[in-house]
């Protein structure tokens, strides 16, 4: 496991998702701005992790995705300790633990977690499993 590599992409995959919940409030469908952001990253998360992902297994790193996964959102919510709940919670009444202990916050952990076991079963496990099989 390449913890450097699982750093950056970690780190870059909370960036584009903060970006992308922060812009989600430029673009008001409902009323509960909050619930319409939320709404919006559980959705873009996929994609974004996926491409983690893809970036991550590129150099051949074969860890199970499980653990690409959990520290994907180890690092994401490390992020969110140190950055996101400083400056967009606690400025608004909010605490660490509205934050931590939102279904939202653990919904999305699943979604980095399932995400990534399911890419690397797909493009890994599944390419390694077949790979000495020869067709008749």
């Amino acid at each position: 496991m390449k913890p450097t590599r699982i750093l950056g992409i970690g780190l870059l995959i909370w960036i584009i998702g903060v970006h992308l919940y922060a812009l989600s409030f430029y673009v008001p469908l409902i009323e509960n701005a909050a619930l319409q952001a939320n709404i919006w990253l559980s959705m873009i998360v996929l994609p974004v992790v996926w491409f983690g992902a893809k970036l991550y297994y590129q150099k051949r790193n074969t860890p199970h995705g499980f653990w690409v996964g959990l520290l994907f959102f180890f690092i994401s919510a490390i992020l969110d300790a140190l950055i996101t709940v400083p400056l967009t919670v606690l400025p608004y009444g909010g605490t660490y633990a509205d934050f931590f202990i939102d279904f939202g916050f653990w919904f999305i952990g699943l979604e980095f977690m399932v995400v990534t076991v399911l890419y690397w079963y797909m493009n890994i496990h599944l390419k390694e499993k077949y790979k000495h099989t020869t067709t008749p």
